[in-house]
């Protein structure tokens, strides 16, 4: 929006799509890059230029030539082909019988082409096996006996240490054993000494109960000596200890009786109010 407005033709705007729009590309209105862009453009293709540069440097190469010669590609097949950018074509026609077998196919070897070179080493031009190889048998002889000597001190050393390993273990075993028994030994004496107070203690209290219940049974005997007449004899004087024919007169009887009476009288005092 900030930017001018510009007018051009629209069928010269690169900005108007023409053709298939599958693949649209957005032209933006600046087609001039900004030099943010630029620099970035820049340090990318740095650092790809960088990138190739360490990769070359990393490819595993042969070793320079010595003073004199020079490296050249050679072909390392069993029989050397020229080299050609144009292969030789040759047409041939042949008529063989129908009815011969067809005889084998003979190996195909190719026609040799270039040169072959070869190298005379003369005698005393190399080493002498018997001479050179003594200091290196000496060198490796010497090594494996001092490493045999080696390993048969380490095993001497090991045996030593695993004797005293095993003699350690079996005085911290019967050690531990020991301690074990006076463990469970003092457990023991710590259990007795608590069941005997546990005893002790269960006895003093069945002497305390056993004081206390005698005590108790004398206070109340000599408490209740002159209690039981006295409650006797107020139940009497209540009525709760009675007799059981004087009782029977009290309820049954007396109460029929005057009834009997009452009913006697009536009839009386009526014959005589009739009679009058």
């Amino acid at each position: 929006e900030k930017e001018p407005v510009r007018y051009t033709n629209l069928m010269y705007d690169r900005r108007v799509v023409r053709g298939n729009t599958y693949a649209l590309q957005v032209i933006p209105v600046s087609t001039q890059p900004s030099p943010l862009e630029i620099r970035r453009q820049r340090e990318a293709r740095k650092r790809a230029l960088a990138r190739k540069r360490a990769k070359e440097l990393m490819q595993p190469r042969t070793p320079e030539p010595v003073e004199g010669r020079e490296h050249i590609h050679v072909q390392t097949e069993l029989y050397l082909e020229e080299i050609s950018d144009r292969i030789i074509e040759v047409d041939t026609e042949c008529q063989t019988d129908a009815f011969l077998d067809r005889p084998p196919t003979p190996l195909f070897i190719p026609a040799k082409t270039g040169k072959d070179v070869a190298t005379q080493i003369e005698e005393g031009e190399l080493f002498d096996f018997d001479v050179e190889v003594k200091p290196i048998l000496e060198v490796l002889i010497g090594k494996t006996v001092e490493q045999a000597l080696l390993e048969v001190m380490e095993e001497e050393e090991l045996a030593q240490l695993w004797a005293h390993q095993h003699a350690y273990a079996e005085l911290r075993n019967a050690e531990l054993a020991e301690v074990q028994r006076l463990e469970e030994q003092d457990r023991r004496y710590r259990e007795e000494k608590e069941r005997r107070k546990l005893q002790h203690m269960q006895m003093l209290q069945k002497q305390k109960e056993t004081t206390e219940k005698i005590a108790a049974r004398a206070f109340a005997q000599h408490y209740l000596a002159d209690l039981i007449p006295s409650v006797f004899n107020n139940l009497r004087d209540s009525g709760f200890f009675y007799d059981p024919i004087e009782r029977d007169i009290e309820t049954e009887f007396l109460p029929w009786l005057m009834t009997e009476v009452e009913e006697t009288l009536e009839r009386k005092v009526l014959g005589r109010t009739v009679l009058d």
